[in-house]
């Protein structure tokens, strides 16, 4: 069985809703302090309202795409606030239907950055010694399938999470040094506000290619929680995909 500690401190970014939502609730039922970082207040009170001790949420309303290059001493900040950090569960991202010609600088940067220079930024300020716990410090990443089995209109998405999974596997190596491990968890179809906005057809359709059945955040959110936890100390580098039955995820 997977515990956690009170003194146990991990930064849960994209917690006001979906995979994060879930991740944040989690980790506190299992006994984790939970630094829950997302935009709106409201949803992350009443994400705080469904815990079950909501004493150990933490509540910090940040825009991550906002002075992004001081991300790193954000996580400093954090850290005198609270505490060193056993971990951090990246879920913040966006997803968007850009084809080609509606490619510009602009839409490039919105994507990559809460996609991939935040979390890398992140990253920078959690790994830092003196903001971790040391041997033991956690960090999971919250890619996606697109980043090995892209769809058509999204190569932006799917370039920023195939991005974060192949620095992922690089930074693993200094991380390790350090007694350290960092993973990526590859969602397929989960029933997330992002994808639930989806018309009921393309919901049939799309569930005729998962047998499993569309997946929910909370199955994100077990491997999230194993990942963090002590029961994976020999793990690093890895990018694990939720496949939900679907053939063409399996080797």
């Amino acid at each position: 069985m997977i515990n956690f500690s009170k003194e146990q401190f991990y930064i849960v970014t994209g917690a006001s809703s979906g995979i994060g939502e879930s991740v944040a609730i989690l980790l506190n039922e299992l006994g984790a302090s939970v630094i829950a970082v997302a935009r709106n207040i409201e949803r992350l009170n009443k994400m705080k309202s469904k815990c079950k001790y909501p004493e150990n949420i933490y509540i910090e309303v940040k825009d991550l795409t906002q002075d992004i290059e001081n991300l790193p001493n954000y996580v400093k900040s954090l850290k005198d606030k609270y505490s060193k950090f056993s971990g951090m569960a990246y879920c913040a991202g966006i997803g968007d239907i850009n084809p080609l010609y509606t490619i510009t600088y602009e839409t490039i940067k919105k994507i990559f950055d809460i996609n991939y220079v935040a979390p890398i930024l992140m990253t920078k300020g959690v790994a830092d010694r003196r903001n971790n716990i040391g041997k033991g410090c956690s960090i999971v990443y919250i890619s996606s399938i697109d980043a090995k089995l892209s769809a058509k209109g999204q190569p932006l998405y799917a370039g920023s999470k195939a991005a974060l999974i192949s620095s992922v596997k690089s930074l693993s190596k200094e991380f390790s040094m350090r007694g350290g491990r960092m993973n990526c968890i590859l969602p397929s179809i989960l029933e997330t506000p992002m994808v639930t906005n989806e018309n009921s057809v393309v919901h049939n359709e799309i569930s005729e290619e998962y047998p499993t059945g569309w997946g929910k955040p909370i199955d994100a959110a077990n491997l999230v929680a194993f990942l963090l936890s002590d029961k994976t100390q020999k793990i690093s580098g890895q990018s694990y995909i939720l496949d939900l039955g679907n053939v063409l995820f399996r080797e």
